[in-house]
């Protein structure tokens, strides 16, 4: 559309004898008016009567009554001819309206028309451009926004501070942060949650959370936006302080924040607090539909009650395909892989197909339950028959599934034969593999493709020097230190938590920080004489080569995971299930030191490590040492 109608003056209208027709019962449209319209001797009819053409009121309500992109253009034209794009209101309507259904490219030459450009009409376009999704071009009207000299309100700084959420672009969004300053909304509800949100998403918590507390007055939004930061990039039992103190301040949560809730819950293992959110949910009277249905079966598998978490979503009205998978994996996890594999067909019964989560959850079962045939028949029929094509994720489960069954070759013969691109979890099953069955050349084969990928990583460089120790090669275990040593790479520390009294209790290694410190040694020293005489024998092979006997076994001792189970038995009911978690995979002197624990003491011990859950019962573990 041409600029010049832009600039239209407004013309001298001598009404025509269709313009009559506008005021009947029979009156065509106001575009077939339009058409009609002709020029005549001004005393025809009298312009009183054509009044309402000049009326931006009468336009304003055409635009609101616009349902589809032609009407708005027959409308815009109207508006056109009657000049009235000199009333700012009735341009900024159109601009809206033009926004609204997407059809930037007129709303934009309607913008660059206009004589006077206002707050509305800038808030206007950068709100349409995000909405859009077309966040280069909000950005681009935005600095010309700025330039015009004109300062940015509350309603246009949170189209752009989202569009540094969505791209995650916390570079822009500190110096839109500098623009708030200036403009002097850094007190405003509105801009400083959105603020709160992009550093939440961009993962730079400390600065989300500085802004959340200095904020006078906190709105649901904003709070649910701070649980759901700490929840997925922070801290999830700092999440449960929040929604303790939201509560206490009077604001009433959604299903969104309980869902947020819910989620820390399951990152941190806590089933004491899981309950708690269980029954206020029951007492706030949420629907368990799907999504907090779904959440609540992960939350309740993630604290180790694989039966709590199939009772909810046995009572579940509806499922969808993310239900059900949520379910398999639950079992997968807890080592009941031939479960998971058992309720597959009934989730096929109740007309839901699988997709590529259904089967990764599928695999990843049969991996940790040695299911080797079972996850060769699902993997095969994957594509042939459900017409998932497998991607990374699920030749990853394959590669675990042959590699611990002690299939090596198998699984190398997999790998080379793949179509889709090598990733670091690919490898990262592979030298897994490689570490339970000792086989130190092709680790070194993987470990070298995994540090390709990920140099940074001391995680990689660990587990290869673990596989070296076990094969006795120090030297070559000496040449991994130096080259962490070298690389300025720490091990990433082991941390044990255990929840107690409705609180989480964390330990590291050798900690003696804890005010229970000295009671947990004692314990623990006069545990490990019962489990002496019971047959224990400590495994010094997880700890450094270089260092004397004696202080090997102090180390082995002071691991974490001791700690914690330690702490429990002091703290906690006799004949009460103890739980903890880890956010490492647990070392084999731990495991078995947790077998013996729990025939000694008479004990449930569940433990969930970064890999999955092994349930200790009477000497024995639910991973039957396949892990």
């Amino acid at each position: 559309m041409p600029n010049s109608m832009f600039k239209s003056k407004t013309p001298k209208i001598f009404p025509s004898k269709y313009a009559t027709l506008c005021y009947s019962s029979s009156a065509p449209s106001l575009a077939e008016a339009t058409t009609h319209h002709q020029v005549v001797h001004e005393e025809q009819i009298p312009i009183s009567q054509f009044s309402h053409y000049l009326d931006p009121r009468f336009y304003l309500s055409e635009l609101i009554k616009c349902k589809s992109l032609y009407q708005v253009r027959q409308v815009h034209a109207q508006i056109t001819t009657n000049g009235l794009f000199e009333n700012q209101i009735v341009a900024n309507k159109l601009l809206y309206i033009y926004c609204m259904h997407k059809s930037l490219d007129d709303s934009y030459a309607l913008f660059c028309g206009l004589n006077e450009k206002n707050a509305v009409s800038w808030s206007v376009m950068v709100g349409g451009y995000a909405k859009a999704g077309d966040f280069m071009s909000c950005l681009r009207i935005f600095r010309e926004y700025l330039r015009s000299g004109d300062k940015p309100d509350n309603y246009t700084l949170p189209f752009v501070i989202r569009v540094c959420r969505d791209t995650l672009d916390l570079q822009m969004g500190r110096l839109i942060h500098n623009v708030v300053y200036k403009c002097g909304l850094q007190s405003d509800d509105f801009v400083v949650a959105a603020l709160v949100d992009m550093y939440s998403k961009c993962k730079v918590i400390g600065d989300a959370k500085q802004l959340f507390d200095g904020m006078p007055k906190r709105d649901l939004v904003t709070w649910t936006v701070m649980i759901g930061a700490c929840t997925e990039c922070g801290d999830p039992n700092e999440a449960l302080v929040l929604f303790d103190q939201m509560r206490e301040e009077g604001v009433v949560p959604d299903k969104v924040a309980v869902v947020n809730v819910v989620n820390a819950c399951a990152k941190i293992g806590a089933m004491h607090k899981a309950k708690l959110v269980h029954e206020y949910i029951a007492r706030s009277k949420f629907s368990l539909d799907v999504i907090l249905g779904t959440a609540m079966v992960d939350m309740y598998a993630k604290c180790g009650s694989v039966d709590l978490a199939r009772e909810v979503f046995d009572g579940l009205i509806v499922k969808n395909v993310i239900t059900w998978s949520a379910m398999i994996g639950a079992y997968g996890y807890h080592g009941q892989g031939q479960k998971a594999i058992d309720i597959f067909p009934m989730m096929l019964r109740s007309g839901i197909l699988p997709n590529k989560i259904t089967f990764v959850s599928l695999l990843y079962a049969c991996s940790h339950s040695g299911l080797v045939e079972e996850g060769k028949r699902l993997f095969h029929s994957m594509q042939k028959e459900y017409g998932v094509k497998p991607d990374i994720k699920h030749f990853t489960c394959m590669v675990d599934l042959l590699g611990r069954a002690g299939k090596i070759d198998e699984s190398l013969q997999l790998i080379e034969s793949m179509a889709v691109a090598k990733d670091e979890g690919l490898w990262g099953a592979l030298l897994g593999a490689c570490r339970i069955h000792g086989h130190v050349e092709l680790a070194e084969k993987a470990a070298t493709s995994l540090i390709e990928l990920q140099p940074q990583n001391p995680g990689h460089y660990i587990l290869l020097s673990n596989i070296y120790a076990k094969a006795g090669k120090w030297k070559d275990v000496a040449k991994i230190r130096e080259l962490m040593t070298h690389k300025k790479l720490k091990k990433i520390p082991g941390w044990t938590w255990i929840e107690v009294d409705n609180k989480i209790h964390r330990f590291s290694v050798g900690d003696q920080t804890h005010s229970r410190s000295k009671e947990i040694y004692e314990k623990l020293k006069y545990l490990l004489k019962e489990l002496e005489i019971a047959g224990y024998v400590p495994d010094t092979n997880f700890v450094l080569h270089d260092v004397d006997e004696e202080l090997k076994l102090g180390n082995l001792f002071s691991h974490s995971e001791k700690l914690a189970i330690a702490f429990g038995l002091i703290s906690t009911p006799e004949q009460s299930t103890i739980r903890i978690m880890k956010n490492l995979r647990v070392c084999g002197d731990c495991h078995t030191f947790c077998k013996f624990v729990s025939q000694v003491t008479s004990r449930i011990i569940i433990v969930r490590d970064a890999n999955r859950f092994h349930h200790f019962k009477e000497g024995a573990c639910s991973c039957g040492d396949y892990w």
